[in-house]
């Protein structure tokens, strides 16, 4: 059986099961209802103290895991949390913005602000040098609207519309159902999506991106935690 190590590193993505416990699960998960309100999610949950303690243990597991590099540090959380009453679908895409911006005068780099903060499009040598872990803190079986990837096209650069829609239809997808504490980590260029939910139940998952503390070509990430 392929480990973890060599299915992100061919695949684009492994799932890492019962990485982090219930009860922290939990605490988390309640410390996050205030913040939310009626969102469907949030990308700048990292200055949440439960969030921030969430992302050591997870940097500390993944390290021991051989899945990341000791020197990486947290850059981002995200909560995505959907429910029959905010049932939304993603379209196939890779990620290709980060939390950043660009301090060189010969830099450039398309620029959107998200929730106030700005987000740049780097190379794809800096994209390819990013993790995301998706913590599960609900169980996300096939009726859940669970992620669907496309294996290997963390590979293939960064792709248009057109050149990702042949590359699914080429290699297909796997869908990456998941239990409560599990851990989905992935390439940010790795081609995904996921569909609304089928059952009315609740898929909350917490998406963290770690990444070099420097940044080439003038970069600095808006936020870190070590």
């Amino acid at each position: 059986m392929t480990g973890p190590v060599a299915l992100l590193d061919e695949a684009g993505y492994a799932l890492v099961p019962a990485l982090l416990q219930t009860g922290h699960l939990d605490e988390v998960a309640e410390s996050l209802e205030p913040w939310l309100q009626d969102a469907v999610g949030s990308r700048n949950l990292l200055m949440q103290p439960h969030c921030r303690d969430m992302a050591a243990r997870l940097k500390a597991r993944l390290v021991e895991a051989g899945l990341l590099d000791a020197a990486s540090v947290a850059v981002q959380c995200t909560l995505f949390d959907k429910t029959a009453d905010k049932n939304w679908l993603v379209a196939l895409h890779q990620d290709t913005s980060i939390p950043a911006s660009t301090r060189s005068p010969d830099a450039v780099m398309p620029i959107a602000i998200k929730e106030g903060e700005p987000y740049v499009q780097p190379p794809v040598e800096v994209l390819a040098s990013l993790l995301a872990v998706r913590v599960h803190l609900d169980d996300c079986g096939v009726d859940a609207g669970p992620l669907r990837v496309v294996p290997g096209s963390h590979r293939a650069g960064r792709l248009g519309d057109a050149e990702a829609r042949a590359l699914r239809d080429l290699h297909g997808e796997v869908t990456c159902t998941a239990a409560r504490g599990d851990a989905l980590a992935m390439r940010p260029l790795l081609l995904h999506a996921s569909s609304r939910a089928r059952a009315p139940v609740r898929r909350r998952v917490l998406h963290f991106l770690f990444g070099p503390a420097r940044l080439p070509h003038g970069l600095v990430w808006n936020l870190t935690e070590p």
